[in-house]
């Protein structure tokens, strides 16, 4: 069973998400919060392992809080109202792992909650790969550093984490790459090692600001 704690500062919102979720047989929602603090207290308290967490929130915000509920052990799925949030971006780079609009239908949500808790990033496609690519500042001295950082790949991991940066999961690249998905696999897990980052969403903002796609 996956363990979710639901953080929006709407207790509407909460419980059309908590609604949601426990309609899945394998999810079920072990808390809530409706600020930053009380994330982080439901983290300590209930080890949860995914976290979706609202970005704008009175008192402590998800943005605020992110690096300490990840720290913690939790996997973060950012949550808001808008398709284009500069502040998401920062909270990618400390380690949140998705983004999802309020208005995800029900059936991706739950599917986002899956991948996320089996330990791989939510890049939906048409959201956080643009959100990714609009707001990181991609200048020459941020795509040469970028570029140095991936001169540690070998080709072949190289062109496997353009495709992690295109939204694309072990299976797909797989297939596009006619490999297995265990050796994509286990490309994607030296890649994480040799360029010192957490997840993939990390490996994807590496290679947009190298400017590579």
């Amino acid at each position: 069973m996956i363990r979710v704690v639901v953080v929006d500062d709407e207790q509407l919102i909460r419980a059309g998400l908590r609604l949601i979720l426990e309609a899945a047989e394998d999810i079920t929602v072990v808390g809530e919060a409706s600020d930053g603090a009380g994330a982080l207290e439901q983290v300590h308290r209930l080890r949860p392992d995914v976290l979706l967490l609202d970005v704008r929130m009175p008192g402590i915000d998800g943005l605020t809080v992110a690096p300490d509920v990840i720290a913690a052990g939790a996997k973060v799925i950012m949550l808001t109202t808008f398709d284009l949030d500069e502040y998401v971006h920062r909270a990618l780079q400390a380690g949140a792992v998705g983004f999802l609009l309020k208005d995800t239908p029900p059936r991706e949500l739950a599917a986002a909650v899956r991948t996320v808790a089996a330990g791989n990033a939510m890049l939906a496609p048409t959201v956080t790969r643009r959100l990714i690519s609009s707001f990181a500042e991609r200048g020459p001295a941020r795509r040469d550093v970028a570029r140095q950082r991936l001169a540690a790949l070998t080709a072949r991991e190289l062109e496997i984490v353009r495709e992690v940066a295109r939204g694309h999961g072990n299976a797909e690249i797989a297939r596009r790459l006619t490999m297995s998905e265990a050796t994509v696999k286990a490309h994607v897990s030296r890649a994480l090692a040799k360029l010192q980052v957490a997840n993939r969403v990390q490996v994807a903002i590496l290679v947009y600001d190298a400017d590579l796609l």
